[in-house]
């Protein structure tokens, strides 16, 4: 249950940030709609074309000549439709290389491909969703509607040879010379030009064995989609097999509006068999097959699977299943014999957070992001010792680059403000030095080219949606890659006057730690009490409250007569080990009582109605909002469950047991965290929304709660959505989903009226 970003469907998420390149100075994409007339925010207008955010480019790189800088646009008519675009840093000049209406099939995605776009979450995205550079910097490799294209600069499109439509995960190799691809549950590879790729695993006759594939919980859970692993001279190939037979089999009622597919879905639920995975390293051609030692235990994580740069080693993260200690195997990739390198042990009442925030460098050493010393920091690994690079009581949220010829080390991080991040450069001579390259007050994010020599950073502040522009090692602005100022054309610049800024703060925990929230009003007028809707989700890996851009979304409830809030309770990410630490076996307790806190402090605010204060989440949030209700009756006006959990022992294994441990040997602690015992103690309005077909939290979640509460004569609502998953979206969805949450409030006398 990687967050959702409120998900992602909702557009409230602050910042997204995606990789980003160059582009000379003066240039810059800019909103090309015409101005709306000034008004009070509406939710139809939230959700429609074009996004009030702006321009939002996503997957922007460099070619690996460095002349162009490519990004996927999204089209003002269509925010969801992404187009390939590139800026020649030779001629000043911006054009489209790709148009995906134009490129076409209107082929419908196979369901491989939906459910890969929805770990990845991108469902709800068209056109083109990704593309690759080839290694000369003459063409780029696009899938279109799930066939594989080689568009070159000159304006030539081909389809790759022996595609077929619905190919997964393509990638070319480093170096250019050949393509490798998942098709049919084999790996396919072969030169990019001239020949056809052919399958270079074996066919299984045991339909539940998929070469070349990231396993379920591994793309939801662990943030890995990819299954095989190129080496730097392409001369072999790290590839994943896995077996899910002893998986559980769901049958999942895709319920849509004209009628209910099933699938038999391989779902490993908490405490049952996961998928049983192995790692081979074969050669382009399906030569010298030869397994990787992953270890006598079969049932562990394959985590991180990465080649050292010379191509003389392979480095792979294999984690246990308590998911509470890591090992770093070094392999030689011709025996495929395997010793540990080296072992990240998670704190007592912890867990391992997996993480992308480390580098092999070319001299053997390694740059590695680790809890250890209770805050997440920057270690260095070389010949065998340890020295911390980063310390204190804040998180680096992420490694952006490294300049191994000058010695210098990027990242970003919480050090000046926990809910600003900035980005920083080291002397790796002298790491207890940080240099601050970014602005307080903005959240920022960043990555960087190989040679660690240009910043790409991504930044947004309470009225400036996201910002994106490349930065010299200092940290200069060279140029913007979008500037996105909400000025003129912007698609938000109608409603900046209108704008209310966020305020921030802190309230007590019942043990005295600080929770950070975020408030936003309306006008305030004097003697006036105004309803509250608070925003939660609640659960691990997530930070709510932070100072970048809310969203549109909150500016229309706000625009409604509501106070939005929202509190990060303990648990939440980037406040250290001991702040997430207080889920550990307790879901549904801690985050409770913080969020209690929060309705508490806003009761005794004189321009807050303290009998309208209602509560909103989605996914972990949903279940959080019936476990307030159920733990504090006559505290909320009202609640609104969207999507939620309701019995962990139907999540999957990842996640859940993460946190909550072994069903089997823990009986008592899922009985506590689950939704499901106490619904007879709700008193107040509840609101259940659901996507019938929802791959995630599946549906059952919601059945079971709905059964319950109609065999105990609990009253309730519920609003279900034909045909959607986990997201629910979509311009008229959305804006029928939030038109639906705000007449329940005021029905039930916790609404503004208006």
């Amino acid at each position: 249950m990687r967050h959702f970003r409120l998900l992602a469907a909702c557009a409230l998420s602050s910042l997204a940030i995606a990789p980003l390149a160059h582009a000379q100075q003066g240039q810059s994409m800019t909103a090309t709609a015409a101005p709306a007339e000034a008004g009070a925010l509406t939710f139809e207008r939230v959700f429609a074309s074009p996004s009030l955010n702006g321009l939002a480019p996503r997957a922007v790189k460099l070619s690996p000549d460095g002349r162009y800088l490519t990004l996927l646009r999204n089209r003002a008519d269509d925010r969801e439709r992404y187009d390939l675009w590139g800026f020649d840093r030779q001629t000043g000049e911006w054009k489209m290389l790709v148009d995906s209406l134009k490129l076409s099939s209107g082929r419908q995605l196979t369901e491989a491909e939906k459910m890969q776009r929805e770990r990845q979450r991108i469902g709800d995205l068209k056109g083109i969703v990704s593309y690759e550079w080839s290694a000369d910097s003459k063409s780029v490799l696009v899938p279109v509607d799930g066939d594989l294209l080689l568009a070159g600069l000159d304006g030539s499109v081909r389809k790759v040879e022996g595609t077929k439509g619905g190919e997964l995960t393509p990638k070319l190799g480093p170096k250019g010379e050949h393509i490798a691809f998942v098709r049919d549950r084999r790996l396919w590879a072969g030169p990019v030009t001239g020949t056809a790729a052919v399958a270079i695993t074996p066919e299984e006759a045991n339909a539940d064995v998929h070469w070349g594939e990231a396993e379920f919980v591994a793309q939801e859970e662990m943030n890995r989609f990819n299954g095989f692993w190129w080496s730097p001279d392409e001369s072999r190939i790290a590839v994943e097999r896995f077996d899910e037979s002893m998986v559980g089999v769901v049958t999942r009622a895709a319920i849509g509006a004209e009628g209910t597919k099933t699938f038999d879905q391989r779902y490993p639920a908490a405490g049952t068999p996961n998928a049983e995975v192995s790692l081979y390293v074969i050669g382009p051609d399906g030569s010298n097959r030869v397994q990787v030692d992953l270890g006598a235990n079969k049932d562990i994580y394959l985590a991180r699977v990465d080649w050292a740069p010379d191509g003389k080693t392979l480095y792979v993260q294999r984690m246990n299943r308590e998911q509470t200690v890591l090992d770093m195997l070094k392999v030689d990739p011709v025996t495929g014999k395997s010793s540990v390198l080296f072992s990240e042990k998670a704190a007592a009442k912890h867990w391992i957070d997996l993480s992308d925030s480390y580098r092999f460098l070319a001299d053997g050493s390694l740059i590695w992001w680790s809890q250890r010393d209770g805050f997440g920091h920057l270690y260095r690994f070389k010949n065998g010792k340890w020295s911390q690079l980063t310390k204190g009581e804040w998180v680096v949220t992420g490694l952006v680059g490294v300049d191994e010829k000058g010695g210098k080390l990027y990242l970003a991080g919480t050090k000046d403000d926990v809910l600003a991040p900035q980005v920083y450069a080291m002397d790796l001579k002298a790491p207890g030095k940080l240099t601050r390259l970014t602005e307080l007050g903005w959240v920022n994010g960043a990555s960087m080219d190989k040679s660690g020599q240009t910043l790409m950073i991504t930044r947004s502040s309470d009225a400036q949606p996201a910002q994106s522009y490349i930065a010299d090692t200092a940290g200069k602005n060279l140029a913007w890659i979008e500037e996105n100022k909400v000025a003129g054309s912007h698609p938000y610049a109608p409603y900046l006057a209108s704008h209310r800024p966020a305020q921030f703060g802190t309230i007590p925990a019942a043990d005295g730690t600080p929770l950070h929230y975020m408030m936003i009003t309306p006008p305030l007028e004097p003697g006036k009490k105004y309803p509250v809707f608070t925003y939660h989700y609640g659960g691990p890996t997530a930070q709510v409250v932070t100072k970048g851009f809310q969203g549109a979304l909150a500016q229309a409830i706000v625009d409604k007569g509501y106070i939005y809030f929202a509190i990060d309770n303990r648990g939440s990410e980037n406040r250290g080990v001991k702040f997430a630490s207080a889920l550990h076996h307790a879901m549904g307790s801690v985050e409770v009582e913080d969020q209690l806190a929060g309705a508490n402090w806003l009761k005794k605010q004189a321009f807050v109605d303290a009998d309208k204060i209602s509560t909103f989440g989605w996914s972990y949030g949903g279940y959080m909002s019936i476990k307030m209700l159920e733990a504090n009756p006559g505290a909320y006006a009202a609640g609104i469950a969207v999507a939620p959990v309701t019995k962990w022992q139907m999540y999957d294994t990842t996640y859940t047991e993460r946190y909550l441990g072994d069903p089997g040997k823990l009986p008592e602690v899922y009985e506590k965290a689950n939704a499901l015992a106490d619904t007879g103690k709700i008193s107040d309005p509840l609101l259940i929304i659901h996507g019938m077909a929802d791959d995630n939290v599946v549906f059952e979640n919601a059945s079971a709660i709905i059964a319950k509460m109609q065999a105990e004569a609990v009253p309730f609502e519920m609003m279900l959505y034909p045909g959607y998953t986990h997201r629910i979206s979509g311009p008229k969805v959305s804006q029928h989903l939030y038109e639906t949450i705000f007449r329940f409030l005021d029905r039930n006398g916790a609404g503004s009226g208006k």
